[in-house]
């Protein structure tokens, strides 16, 4: 336990070190850890590396997509975890108790590996045991979600749960402060509602971009109220999971009760929501985003095994033999949409 203290130590000074680099512009803040080809294993069943992009091998083996869940799951968890080391360089505290924020990590960290718990305990355990870790999962995130909803009062919850830092815009801000102090960033025009940067508040050369400034909201903006009917439209949001995982296990995973019912629980509560005025723009973004993912019925069983999954395969297929180039994107889709649409937290988380 002491060397993993002093390991943890270590790690975040280092982190600390880049940070420091970032700021004084000795490094790009969009830099990132590469791993190197020789630690990528090799997939057994083709002989090819794998862990970057396992599908355009051809095949999606096993062992390759237990490699890049590994991955994917580890460079999630070192974002939160580097986020949290910034925040605290940049002495940027998040605008909530302590409470509130070990309950927003550990929802962030259920998200990150929730996959690739999926995948393991169907390894080890087997379909029963793949089942009971799902419905511990989602019971998880929904009892940390009520409790943001009820006692924190967190407004709509949003997805990610805590928001990535943009580290160049952090670094261009950093830059600003030292230069302009606590004057206004940016202008808007009130007939046209073009936004400006003023001249006093040009970032320096290595930090400077040459598109139109974007107004960004800070951390800082408190999350809308939400009344009564909206409450009970995130308690709807929230607790669809749990129905879907409960009307499944009642009528099985061939009826289209569990797939209407989750339906039905997704649009009511986006048309309790639809009608709220004064949302800031991360809530926005968030109902917009939900609406979007309505989508994923056309992928969800079993409407994707009795009506879409033929016709979605024959048009990917007709785009790669007739439009030139496209079937280096479409081959490689028509290998992963099935592996996909069997993974629980892919389709329905």
């Amino acid at each position: 336990m002491e060397k993993l203290r002093l390991l943890g130590l270590r790690y975040q000074e280092s982190f600390r070190r880049f940070a420091r680099a970032v700021r004084a512009g000795q490094v790009k803040a969009s830099t990132r850890i590469q791993i190197p080809i020789s630690q990528i294993p090799e997939c057994p069943d083709c002989n090819c590396l794998s862990g970057v992009y396992p599908v355009s091998t051809g095949g999606t083996g096993p062992e390759r997509m237990s490699w890049v869940l590994k991955v994917y799951s580890a460079s999630n968890l070192l974002v939160l975890l580097n986020d949290g080391i910034l925040r605290k360089e940049l002495r940027k505290k998040l605008p909530m108790s302590l409470s509130q924020q070990r309950l927003l990590t550990w929802l962030s960290v259920l998200e990150c590996v929730e996959v690739f718990m999926e995948m393991g305990a169907t390894k080890v355990w087997g379909e029963v045991g793949r089942w009971l870790v799902i419905a511990l999962i989602q019971l998880a995130k929904a009892v940390l979600r009520m409790f943001l909803l009820i006692w924190f009062k967190a407004g709509l919850q949003t997805s990610p749960p805590i928001v990535p830092l943009d580290r160049e815009i952090q670094a261009q801000s950093r830059d600003g402060d030292h230069s302009s102090g606590s004057q206004e960033q940016s202008y808007v025009g009130k007939r046209s509602n073009r936004v400006v940067r003023t001249l006093q508040n040009t970032p320096s050369l290595h930090s400077r971009h040459w598109g139109a400034p974007q107004q960004r909201e800070e951390l800082g903006v408190a999350p809308t109220p939400l009344g009564l009917q909206e409450t009970i439209a995130e308690s709807l949001h929230i607790a669809r999971p749990l129905l879907h995982l409960l009307s499944l296990g009642l009528w099985g995973q061939r009826s289209w009760t569990p797939w209407l019912l989750s339906g039905v629980v997704d649009v009511t509560s986006l048309s309790l929501l639809s009608d709220r005025k004064g949302l800031t723009r991360r809530e926005r973004l968030e109902l917009r985003r939900r609406t979007i993912l309505l989508l994923y019925y056309l992928l969800r069983s079993p409407f994707y095994d009795r009506f879409s999954e033929a016709k979605i395969l024959f048009l990917l297929q007709l785009l790669a033999d007739h439009v030139p180039g496209i079937g280096l994107v479409t081959r490689p889709l028509m290998d992963y949409l099935p592996n996909w649409q069997k993974i629980y937290f892919y389709s329905w988380g």
